[in-house]
C-alpha cells in the first residue's frame, strides 16, 4: 500500500500562471548601472517594421482588497531589425521606476508581457525619398536606430546615413558603439546588400559631462555648425535630407524646431515628408 504523504504548504502552492502575451527572455547584458539590453523569443505571428515599438512588461503587485494583479506596460522600441528571429530592447534602469525597477532584474529563462500591436512613426514609410538620412538619439532612444541601421532597406534607400548619438558619459555609449561595429562586419548583411554597404553609414556620438571625442549637445552642433564642418557636409535641406529623432521630450522639440528651420516638414505614416519624431518613448 502507497504511503500516503501529508500535504505542506510548498506542495499545496500552484504553479505561478504563465503571464499573459508571455515570451521569454533569452539573453541580459548589464552595459552601465543606468542601462541594459536584453532579447526574448518572438512570436511566430509577429509582423513589425523596423523603427516600430511594442508594448512590454511584467505583472504589477496584488491589490491588497481584491488580490488582483494589473501588468505594468511601456513603450518600447524594438531594436532588433523586422528579420531577426528574436526580439531585442534597450532599456535605462530607474531604481524607482513602477516597471524598469524590476524589469532590470530579468534573467535568462523569464518571462515578460509582450503586446504584439507594432506601432510607431519612425519607419521608411514616413518619409519621403531622400539622399541623405539622418538619425538623432539621445540614450536609450538609440533603440529605434539600432534596428533601422540593421535594415537593408535603410541602404537600398540612400546613399548616406548618419547615425548620431549623445550621451551624459563614454560608456554609455557603448551598446551602440558596439553595434556600428558588428554591422560593418555583418557577414550576411554584406551578402545582403553587397561588400561596402557600411561605407554609408556614418557614426558621430558626442558626450556632455564625459571628456570624449566629441563634446556637446547635437543641437548646439547642428547650430553653430560643428557637425557639418566635422563630416564635410554643407548643411541640411529638404531637396536631399531626412530624420529621424528620438530622444527626451526636451530633444524632440529642439530638433524639430531646427529641422523645420532647415525647411523639413514633419510626416507621418499617413503623409510621408522630410523628418518624424518617435513620440511614445521610455528613458
Amino acid at each position: 500500500m502507497t504511503e500516503l504523504k501529508p500535504v505542506t504548504q510548498a506542495s499545496a502552492v500552484k504553479a505561478t500562471p504563465t503571464l499573459p502575451d508571455a515570451q521569454t527572455v533569452t539573453d541580459v547584458k548589464h552595459w552601465t548601472d543606468r542601462l541594459f539590453s536584453f532579447r526574448v523569443t518572438r512570436p511566430q505571428t509577429l509582423r513589425f517594421r523596423s523603427g516600430e515599438f511594442v508594448m512590454i512588461g511584467l505583472m504589477g503587485d496584488p491589490d491588497p482588497k481584491t488580490g488582483k494583479q494589473k501588468p505594468l506596460l511601456r513603450a518600447y522600441s524594438i531594436a532588433s531589425p523586422a528579420w531577426d528571429e528574436e526580439l531585442e530592447f534597450y532599456s535605462i534602469k530607474v531604481q524607482d521606476g513602477p516597471l524598469t525597477s524590476r524589469l532590470q532584474h530579468i534573467k535568462p529563462g523569464d518571462q515578460i508581457i509582450l503586446r504584439p500591436k507594432p506601432v510607431g512613426t519612425l519607419v521608411h514609410d514616413a518619409l519621403l525619398s531622400g539622399k541623405r538620412l539622418w538619425f538623432f538619439a539621445t540614450g536609450t532612444g538609440f533603440a529605434p536606430f539600432a534596428s533601422l541601421i540593421r535594415e537593408p532597406q535603410t541602404y537600398e534607400d540612400y546613399d548616406q546615413i548618419i547615425l548620431t548619438h549623445t550621451c551624459r558619459d563614454v560608456a554609455e555609449l557603448e551598446y551602440g558603439r558596439k553595434l556600428v561595429e558588428d554591422v560593418r562586419n555583418d557577414e550576411m548583411l554584406a551578402e545582403l546588400m553587397g561588400e561596402g554597404f557600411a561605407d554609408k553609414l556614418v557614426y558621430y556620438p558626442t558626450t556632455t559631462r564625459e571628456q570624449s571625442p566629441r563634446m556637446g549637445r547635437v543641437t548646439d552642433l547642428l547650430e553653430d555648425g560643428t557637425i557639418f564642418r566635422d563630416l564635410g557636409i554643407d548643411g541640411i535641406t529638404p531637396e536631399t535630407d531626412r530624420a529621424m529623432v528620438c530622444g527626451s521630450i526636451g530633444l524632440n522639440t529642439d530638433l524639430k524646431k531646427i529641422l523645420e528651420g532647415f525647411g523639413l516638414r514633419e510626416g507621418a505614416n499617413s503623409d510621408p515628408a522630410e523628418y518624424v519624431v518617435e513620440k511614445a518613448f521610455v528613458g
